[in-house]
């Protein structure tokens, strides 16, 4: 490992070469770092930290989010905790929420600031696992020197972004340790298993969005993120996974417009028995108007009925 004064100067370096920075995306780290946050490698910087009245009102804003992680921190910690790492869940602003390490490593993490009320932005502390997954919106391994500051080149860091039920990034959830014996080999498992973790979580937020609704698995769809449509009893979907998103090509303005998921997923079938025909009418005439984006006249043509008998319909239906 490179001592501080050769990894500022290598941090100086690669950061200032532009095309350095366009294809690593520790580079880019690096510059943004210097560019947008007037950081130096060499400082002795440590975390912001939230005041306890801040940190409160931060959790608070968070419980949801907290609540359905609890589970996926605890397997993570009994699974490599006592290997010398720490579970850290941070908000999508960098606040350390929740942390789990042992007794035994309380010393080394606390000495860097991996701590609840902690800010480890890329704004507070450079290039960091927690900061730069944030920033650049992807899961990310950052192995020793690799981070900004020569303060924290002991740390490796293994972390994933986690998006709440809209698609957006709520959170990360990140492993690190200062074990001097991990390898890149390493950090890439603990890398796999962190993601596979905040896909569970990502889940978790995305039925707890949509509970009482039905689900759909969106099929086909490789990665760690499930792609999970939620849909009303009339087939049209409320709501869409990250996953699912990207998979169909569907972003919060079509589905505010109602879309049938028997459109997007032709394989989709809900069988209808006799006792539902009102609710089967009824769902019919919806996925046609959210067609017409509740034009009267052109679901009328698309139906082969005059616009009265739609009329009669609707009204029949309660649907005006």
């Amino acid at each position: 490992m490179l001592n501080d004064t050769a990894h500022a100067d290598r941090v100086y370096a690669i950061a200032r070469q532009n095309s350095a920075a366009a294809s690593s995306p520790i580079a880019a780290s690096w510059r943004r770092c210097m560019t947008q946050h007037n950081l130096a490698p060499e400082q002795e910087r440590s975390p912001l930290r939230l005041t306890g009245h801040e940190f409160a009102e931060t959790r608070e804003r968070s419980l949801a989010l907290v609540s359905e992680a609890q589970d996926e921190l605890d397997r993570l910690f009994q699974t490599i905790g006592k290997a010398g790492c720490c579970i850290v869940l941070s908000d999508a602003t960098g606040v350390v929420l929740e942390k789990r390490s042992t007794a035994g490593d309380e010393r080394d993490f606390n000495r860097l600031g991996l701590g609840q009320g902690a800010v480890w932005s890329e704004a507070s502390v450079g290039t960091n696992g927690i900061g730069t997954a944030l920033a650049d919106e992807r899961s990310v391994l950052v192995f020793r020197d690799q981070h900004f500051l020569s303060s924290n080149a002991r740390l490796s860091c293994a972390t994933a972004p986690v998006r709440d039920h809209r698609g957006q990034v709520a959170a990360a959830i990140d492993i690190s340790t200062c074990r001097d014996d991990v390898n890149e080999m390493t950090l890439s498992i603990l890398g796999q298993a962190v993601r596979d973790s905040a896909g569970r979580i990502e889940t978790n937020l995305f039925r707890r969005a949509f509970a009482g609704n039905r689900f759909v698995l969106v099929p086909n769809v490789s990665g760690t993120a499930a792609a999970i449509l939620a849909v009303d009893r009339d087939d049209l979907i409320l709501g869409a996974t990250r996953a699912a998103r990207v998979a169909l090509k569907i972003d919060d303005a079509r589905i505010a417009q109602g879309i049938p998921a028997s459109d997007v997923l032709p394989e989709l079938r809900r069988p209808v028995s006799g006792d539902d025909l009102m609710d089967a009418e009824r769902a019919a005439l919806r996925r046609v108007l959210s067609r017409t984006n509740g034009n009267v006249s052109q679901a009328a043509v698309l139906l082969g009925i005059s616009r009265a008998t739609l009329h009669r319909k609707l009204k029949k239906l309660d649907m005006h």
